[in-house]
């Protein structure tokens, strides 16, 4: 591991990687990459000068959908490509890393800086997503294939063993609208960026009976469609008006 990403974890507080160890099940051998994957890069930035834990996210992103891939695969011999696709979407996407995240408790040990400490960093979906991945790319870095399966297995395990691929954001959000509001969900088009390689070109409103449930943005009408209907969902499963 380079020098920098090693100081930088020796500055982390010991107690944090001890919580962390703990909530895994899992011992690191090389503690400072426990300490790395806890290091939001605004704190690193401030405390080194360094990115943090932005290395161990990339690492940890392509560890994690090789690992939910592998097991949709064997637990689901009779899926399409297409099911095994919209199966891993569905359980890698920022929404439920965020929430494997706070049911580790991420939350309380990430690491941030003043900026983010002040704008609730440590609620942020993408926050506690990419916090996940670092932990994930972490612990296979020190313990290797074996180690990362049987963190995807601890904290998967139920969704992998569904014997329904789960549904895209836009048809769950559809049927919960017809079962509890007896209403089809709309899409409105409120901003076009006109630049066809901006990530967030198209910003779509999704609505019911005329009123806003979700604001969601994407390079294509269908992904910005998407995530405003994820955030509608969220918000009618958590109970939100």
């Amino acid at each position: 591991m380079p020098v920098s990403e090693a100081k930088r974890g020796a500055m982390h507080d010991a107690g944090a990687v001890d919580a962390l160890c703990g909530a895994l099940g899992y011992a690191f051998r090389d503690r400072s990459l426990a300490a790395l994957a806890l290091a939001h890069p605004s704190h690193a930035h401030e405390v080194d000068g360094s990115r943090g834990n932005e290395r161990l996210e990339f690492l940890g992103d392509a560890v994690l959908d090789l690992a939910i891939a592998r097991r949709l695969y064997d637990l689901h011999p009779d899926w399409t490509e297409g099911k095994l696709t919209r199966a891993r979407a569905a359980l890698v996407n920022k929404q439920m890393l965020a929430a494997r995240s706070r049911a580790l408790g991420l939350d309380a040990l990430v690491q941030l800086g003043r900026t983010e400490q002040r704008t609730a960093g440590h609620e942020k979906d993408s926050v506690l997503a990419n916090c996940f991945e670092a932990v994930m790319g972490a612990v296979y870095l020190d313990g290797g294939v074996e180690a990362a399966d049987a963190l995807v297995e601890r904290c998967f395990a139920a969704a992998l063993r569904e014997n329904v691929a789960p549904r895209d954001a836009k048809t769950a959000f559809q049927e919960w609208a017809h079962a509890e509001l007896q209403s089809t969900p709309t899409y409105l088009l409120v901003h076009d960026s006109g630049v066809d390689d901006d990530d967030m070109r198209f910003r779509v409103e999704v609505r019911i009976g005329g009123a806003p449930w979700g604001t969601g943005v994407g390079r294509t009408k269908r992904a910005a469609e998407r995530a405003a209907a994820q955030v509608a969902l969220e918000r009618c499963l958590g109970g939100g008006t």
